[in-house]
This record gives structure tokens, C-alpha cells and sequence, in this order.
């Protein structure tokens, strides 16, 4: 049993009757039933992917992956994102409700990776799109370290308070509400032979 299992355990009389506040049980709810949604590009979603599998068994901490963004409340991005994508990012991340978790996985996540060198289609990192909760570098990360992210995010909503939530969710708004790009002209020049 994981140290956060049960954090809303304040006392308990000799009937058994547990104590707590209601913030620290909503809390507990919410970290034994985190339902993420995979938005995955490149090797690490493939690295990912053995989570799901009996090896790891990625179930016993009440993850169930979603194909919705509207029935997830964690979005683990794996891979590189491109100018192209970051609207679709943005667009996922805004339908997701209130409260919902962002996991960057990887370097390509993270700094735009190996891509973002010479690359002027690639973000260079996704924390300039939507907010990210915990950064998990590697290239690929190895899926100990996925469970060890998300036993971090675990930890982070077993102590948050109710007030934070909610200034947090005015304050971590996304950059794009239209989620357009205006093509303008380029500023790179180039000189046809």
C-alpha cells in the first residue's frame, strides 16, 4: 500500500469513526481514480505503452485510459510537437474538466529535443502551450520512471487545497482560445538559382 493511499485519515475513535475535512477526501478521490488521456508522437509513447501490460500493471493505481478528453482529467503528452499540432494540444487540454494534470514526457516533450535545433516547426517544449505538472526527462523515459511521475502527480493532489484549485484554473489558462495560426510572411529568405 502506497504512503498516499489513504491521506485523509486524521484520527479514528474506537467505533470507527473517521474524521477528516471534505478537501482531503475529494483529494483522496481524485488520486485513486486518475483517468489519462494519451497523446502520444513518437518512441516514448512507444516506451509508454508497456505500461499497459502485465509487467508493470499500470491498472493498480486506478489509471484507466480514456479515448475522450472529456472523461480525462491527465493528459501524458509523449513526443515531439509540432507548430502543426499544438492547436489540437491546446483544443484536447481545454476539454478536459476542471481539475485535470499534465504529465510532459521526454526530452522532445520537455525542450523540443533533437528536433528543436534546426527545426522551425517544432515547440520547443509544452509547457509554452498548456501547463505541466511534472516533468519526466529521459529519451525514451524507462516505464519505472512513468510510475514514478505519477506517483509524484499522486503526492501533488493528495496536498492540494481546494482555494489553490480554483486560482490555479484562472491563472493556467491556455495561450490560444481560437486555436488558429495566421500564416504571415516568412522571415526566412531564400534565393532561387
Amino acid at each position: 500500500m502506497n504512503s498516499i493511499e489513504f491521506p485523509l485519515l486524521d484520527r479514528t475513535t474506537q467505533n470507527s469513526v473517521i474524521s477528516t475535512t471534505l478537501n482531503d477526501l475529494s483529494n483522496w478521490s481524485r488520486l485513486s481514480s486518475l483517468w489519462p488521456l494519451l497523446y502520444g508522437t513518437s518512441c516514448c509513447f512507444i516506451e509508454f505503452a508497456s505500461l499497459i501490460g502485465s509487467r508493470f500493471d499500470f491498472d493498480r493505481y486506478g489509471l484507466v485510459p480514456r479515448s475522450s478528453p472529456r472523461q480525462a482529467d491527465l493528459i501524458l503528452t509523449a513526443g515531439t510537437v509540432t507548430m502543426k499540432m499544438a492547436p489540437s494540444l491546446v483544443r484536447l487540454y481545454e476539454q478536459m474538466p476542471e481539475p485535470k494534470y499534465v504529465i510532459a514526457m521526454g526530452a522532445c516533450t520537455i525542450t523540443g529535443g533533437m528536433f528543436s535545433t534546426d527545426s522551425y516547426s517544432t515547440v520547443r517544449g509544452v509547457d509554452k502551450l498548456i501547463p505541466v505538472d511534472v516533468y519526466l526527462p529521459g529519451c525514451p523515459p524507462k516505464p519505472e520512471a512513468v510510475i514514478d511521475a505519477i506517483t509524484k502527480l499522486r503526492k501533488k493532489i493528495s496536498r492540494e487545497i481546494h482555494e489553490d484549485q480554483i486560482r490555479s484554473q484562472q491563472e493556467n489558462r491556455c495561450f490560444t482560445t481560437n486555436h488558429k495560426f495566421h500564416v504571415g510572411r516568412s522571415t526566412h529568405s531564400y534565393r532561387q538559382l
